[in-house]
């Protein structure tokens, strides 16, 4: 959530055809993005138009957001990392305050400034348009699920420390702390990733949801394989 040709995160649910080449014998789970149709994805967060390179920058450190994290959650400077590429690709120069261009009705203030009972009342209010929000693009479905898994209260701030808090979520389901621990190589955590957020490619160079409301991959895989060695240099995955 600022750049052109970037696609919304898609963190909500499988294509059920897409799920069959899962490993099985992965020690994390991605039931929660089983079962989706085509309306449930969010539109590209800006219209689709030349790619653009994605330089990310330093990442900086983030304070604890309130609530119970699940279990492990992603830590250090190679989760910051991450996540500060995941939010150049999927909300650019907005960062945390990115709403996605095909919201017709925006919210009222910039959505850091917003409780989450006001954004879930912004979104209720404003049915048939496009509501992926924040630094990670979260959509409706998504974001009810994380919050309510997350243990937050409605009037917790939509603030950076609390939409890291739930991307850390959606990272240790993709397989954050199995890839550390090198039950997973980089390339099929990258994969995971993808199956996440939309804007990331898989290993055939497009989008798992490439065509599903205008989604697209605006890096190549390539690209995504390097920052990812750039991150976790000291990793030895692929």
């Amino acid at each position: 959530m600022k750049r052109n040709g970037i696609a919304a995160v898609i963190a909500i649910g499988l294509l059920a055809a897409g799920c069959t080449d899962r490993a099985t014998a992965e020690p994390f789970s991605l039931e929660r993005f089983r079962g989706a149709s085509p309306a449930d994805f969010d539109a590209p967060l800006f219209p689709l138009t030349p790619v653009n390179r994605v330089f990310p920058k330093p990442a900086p450190a983030s304070e604890a957001a309130p609530g119970k994290r699940r279990g492990f959650a992603p830590t250090g400077v190679g989760a910051q990392a991450l996540k500060q590429l995941i939010g150049q690709v999927d909300a650019g120069a907005m960062d945390y305050d990115a709403v996605q261009h095909g919201a017709r009705i925006r919210p009222a203030q910039a959505p850091t400034m917003m409780t989450l009972a006001e954004i879930f009342r912004w979104i209720d209010q404003t049915p048939g348009q496009q509501h992926a929000i924040g630094r990670y693009q979260f959509i409706p479905k998504t974001l009810r699920n994380l919050v309510r898994e997350a243990g937050l209260d409605p009037q917790t701030r939509f603030s950076p420390q609390t939409q890291d808090l739930l991307a850390d979520i959606l990272l240790e389901d993709a397989g954050f702390s199995a890839f550390l621990d090198g039950r997973i190589s980089r390339h099929r955590f990258m994969e995971n990733l993808a199956r996440i957020w939309a804007a990331f490619p898989t290993s055939s160079g497009r989008s798992h949801y490439h065509g599903i409301a205008g989604n697209r991959a605006v890096i190549s895989w390539n690209e995504f394989d390097s920052h990812m060695r750039n991150i976790f240099a000291r990793r030895n995955q692929g």
